[in-house]
């Protein structure tokens, strides 16, 4: 894949950032009975090349079958799927294989509706989030990738390649967007420009609002009007964080069904980029609910809180 030993990112063409110097390249997981200082510690480095390579190649997949009427099916619960789903996620779980092999890989997809069985670390894989946005020729899907550590998302990636927008954690409290355009070849990360992603403080005049395109609902309004509301935006997919990790957005609530793999990345890249995600009750959002059948429960994402 043409991967460079020590990627090197951009910050506006200024800062330069070595993302796999020794403080965030760590040795490889062991098994053990407790956490160990592998079970939470994570090479960034490494992964942002290896799945930014992945995801240009993902991304090529799915563009390929954007420009053709999509084959749909319909899964149990009655969402769609196509071949570019599938498609997609082959290229993300080998990329994983070769970046971690001894850590599993729950992808939406390749997971059939079964129970998983889940350990301290596991990756979550949507490989094309947002399929209605596809079927319908919109460009705000997304491929979704996050490694879950103890029930909290650690690392993210966001890729929209109709929008060739890459949002990734690159280190710890640190994530980056950049142009990315999709290629059956792959890509560098350290040949990237990045930008660095920052919520924003909201404005004197209140809160912009990001909602979902397709999934606006009563509760969601209800929770709105207690707002000081001065803007609303929709957005579908990852986006929706990506909008308050860039600082163009500062509230997005979710009272609707959602899977833990639909925004385990975004939740990586907003809270690197200073945000939080939290629960109905204000606590934060946990991952690996495996008696929730993976299944979140409502939640609002911000961006700079006090």
């Amino acid at each position: 894949m043409g991967i460079a030993p020590a990627p090197m990112c951009r910050i506006d063409g200024r800062e330069r950032i070595n993302v796999t110097d020794e403080h965030f390249a760590l040795s490889a997981p062991r098994q053990t009975t407790a956490p160990t200082t592998a079970e939470t510690q994570f090479d960034f480095g490494c992964a942002a090349a290896v799945l930014t390579d992945a995801a240009a190649r993902a991304g090529a997949a799915i563009m390929a079958h954007y420009r053709e009427e999509p084959e749909v099916k319909l899964k149990d619960d009655l969402s769609p799927v196509t071949r570019a789903d599938h498609d997609a996620e082959a290229i993300l779980l080998e990329a994983l294989r070769q970046l971690a092999p001894d850590i599993p890989v729950v992808s939406e997809e390749a997971s059939g509706g079964k129970e998983p069985q889940l350990a301290a670390r596991f990756f979550l894989v949507d490989p094309l989030d947002g399929t209605k946005e596809f079927i319908q020729k919109r460009s705000d899907f997304t491929v979704n990738i996050a490694l879950i550590v103890h029930g909290r998302p650690r690392f993210g990636l966001v890729y929209a390649p109709a929008r060739s927008l890459l949002a990734v954690t690159v280190a710890e409290e640190k994530a980056v967007e950049t142009e990315l355009a999709p290629h059956q070849s792959g890509a560098r990360f350290d040949s990237l420009a990045c930008r660095p992603l920052r919520v924003r403080v909201p404005a004197p005049e209140g809160f912009v609002a990001v909602v979902s395109h397709s999934h606006l609902d009563a509760d969601t309004e209800s929770f709105l009007a207690k707002l000081k509301i001065a803007k609303r935006s929709s957005a579908g997919s990852s986006l929706k964080f990506l909008l308050i990790a860039r600082g163009e957005a500062d509230v997005y609530p979710r009272f609707g069904p959602t899977m833990e793999w639909d925004i385990a990345a975004g939740q990586a890249v907003l809270e690197a980029a200073g945000g939080i995600v939290v629960d109905a009750e204000g606590a934060p959002l946990r991952y690996g609910k495996v008696g929730a059948r993976l299944r979140n429960p409502s939640f609002i994402a911000w961006g700079h809180r006090e």
